[in-house]
């Protein structure tokens, strides 16, 4: 039977998946399947069929957990190769074989216990969906662009063997479980930093920005920083700059992965061990959270290819074969990377040991803050409010220890018992969760401060930034205080007022924001 043969059949197995619900639309999806695989000419129009119903709302009728998951399976059967070509079937009238790959749109769809292992995709566009239980892309091959920017992984998510042959994006992804990227291949850009698309003034995107949904902001102690979905080209002037990166919160593998083009994961965040060992990098990097290991990594990019920013305690040693094994920098001693270590004596000596080596030597200094912020950086992943475990306390505290260390080499005071003063230091802590910080009569450079969640009693009073953010304009970005926070006498910027560079900052019940003139709390 040819396409044509089949397609009223196919046009009814359509309209029941759209129509019948509970049972009656598990089998609808059933009878889909089988039918299209018998007719591989339809599989693209059956693989849309069943990402619009995927794309639907929650609460759209029938589109419940079952039909959802039963979904995904169907899906998973046709964009897997053996879904090609009927099997054992030679007949000339047959219809021909379709292209290897299918292009596949599930941006902001829910998706349960997906399992697209061994899936052979096209242009892959997930970007805002939520994948609750366990998600599995292992062995997948994705021939277009692959696109996850803000995705929410509810469960474990495993890209175990995947190969990514155009750009890979999860940028402001949240992995709140583990991620298994082990011996992935990524042949172009590999992006984990911030998640906004940058949009032309005439790009017809804008007329429907408003309709894009990302998924709710409901982590633990953080109200929703609003960062933005897109941006207006040309508004970020350089790579650094805009929101916040891709987050891990359990343990993360990027064991044996390949990265041939750039691999960004300028302001990632990693909230447990992740693991780069045996990686191999050929390109641009950047990738210098202090969590990383990359135990016998290796790089074979050029020093001309564009910025590279390894952890601090890591470097590449003399390029062999394979280009250069990235080895721990014996120069930095006694710090070796302690703030990986999941034990927290070790990470508090790793602490003191960067102190040290910033009051030792000043041309190491920026690097240590920016170790240090990183480690601030971390996603916090235990409620302040509740109670706290002797591990979680631990942690808290050797949060308000980095803290105590910068701010107090950050105070010129030439009597500071913390140690000599590290003038123009800038701090980067986009999306940090800081406890109780006390940056009074404090001199920085540039400070990053946007979606910072400020829990506790927060001092700024008489310091001096040449320049602070505390969001990114329009709403977007905001750091939220969900305490009492001081600016007495501090000025945040050369030409603007605290208030004008306050902005819209968000202020959660009990937060009671001082100035020199007047006191506000939020309305």
């Amino acid at each position: 039977m040819t396409v044509g043969q089949a397609e009223p059949a196919f046009q009814e197995a359509v309209r029941a998946v759209t129509q019948e619900t509970g049972a009656g639309r598990l089998a609808a999806l059933r009878g889909l399947g089988d039918l299209v695989a018998g007719h591989p000419g339809l599989r693209s129009r059956a693989v849309a069929a069943l990402a619009d119903g995927l794309r639907a709302s929650t609460d759209a009728d029938g589109w419940d957990t079952d039909a959802r998951r039963e979904a995904g399976r169907v899906l998973a059967v046709l964009l897997r190769p053996a879904a090609q070509t009927p099997a054992g079937s030679v007949d000339p009238g047959v219809d021909p074989e379709p292209p290897s790959a299918v292009d596949l749109d599930l941006r902001a769809a829910t998706l349960v216990d997906l399992d697209l292992a061994g899936a052979v995709l096209g242009a892959a566009r997930f970007a805002d969906a939520r994948f609750l239980g366990a998600t599995s892309f292992a062995d997948a091959r994705f021939t277009g662009v692959a696109d996850f920017v803000r995705t929410l992984w509810h469960g474990s998510a495993r890209f175990t063997r995947a190969r990514f042959l155009d750009h890979a994006a999860f940028g402001r992804a949240r992995f709140r479980a583990d991620a298994d990227f082990t011996d992935t291949r990524f042949a172009a850009f590999a992006w984990f930093g911030r998640g906004e698309d940058e949009w032309w003034e005439d790009d017809p995107a804008w007329e429907t920005v408003e309709e894009t949904s990302p998924a709710s902001w409901d982590e633990p102690n953080e109200t929703d920083p609003h960062w933005p979905v897109a941006v207006l080209m040309g508004d970020y002037q350089e790579w650094s700059e805009g929101g916040d990166g891709a987050r891990f919160v359990g343990p993360v593998s990027f064991r044996q992965a390949r990265f041939a083009g750039p691999t960004w994961f300028f302001k990632a965040r990693f909230a447990a061990a992740a693991t780069f060992r045996q990686a191999r990098f050929a390109g641009p990097v950047h990738l210098d959270q202090p969590t990383v290991d990359l135990t016998a990594a290796t790089w074979a990019g050029a020093a001309d290819d564009g910025p590279v920013c390894w952890p601090l305690g890591w470097t590449p040693a003399p390029a062999g074969p394979d280009g250069a094994q990235l080895v721990p920098d014996d120069s930095v001693r006694p710090y070796a990377g302690q703030l990986a270590d999941a034990d927290p004596d070790v990470r508090r000596a790793g602490l003191a040991a960067l102190a040290d080596l910033g009051d030792a030597r000043p041309e190491l200094r920026q690097r240590v803050v920016d170790a240090v912020c990183g480690y601030l950086r971390m996603p916090l992943s235990f409620d302040l409010a509740g109670p706290r475990t002797d591990g979680q306390a631990a942690e808290l505290e050797l949060r308000r220890t980095a803290q105590r260390i910068l701010a107090a080499r950050l105070r010129p005071s030439t009597d500071a018992p913390g140690g000599p003063h590290w003038p123009g230091m800038d701090l980067m802590l986009c999306g940090a969760t800081l406890v109780d910080l006390d940056l009074g009569g404090c001199h920085v450079g540039h400070a990053d401060f946007t979606g910072v969640q400020f829990h506790g009693d927060t001092r700024f009073a008489a310091s001096v930034f040449t320049a602070a953010t505390f969001t990114l304009g329009g709403g977007v970005g905001r750091a939220s205080f969900h305490g009492p926070v001081s600016f007495v006498g501090a000025r945040l910027d050369r030409r603007c007022s605290v208030r004008e560079v306050l902005g819209e900052v968000a202020g959660r019940a009990g937060m009671v924001l001082v100035l020199d003139e007047a006191v506000s709390s939020p309305g």
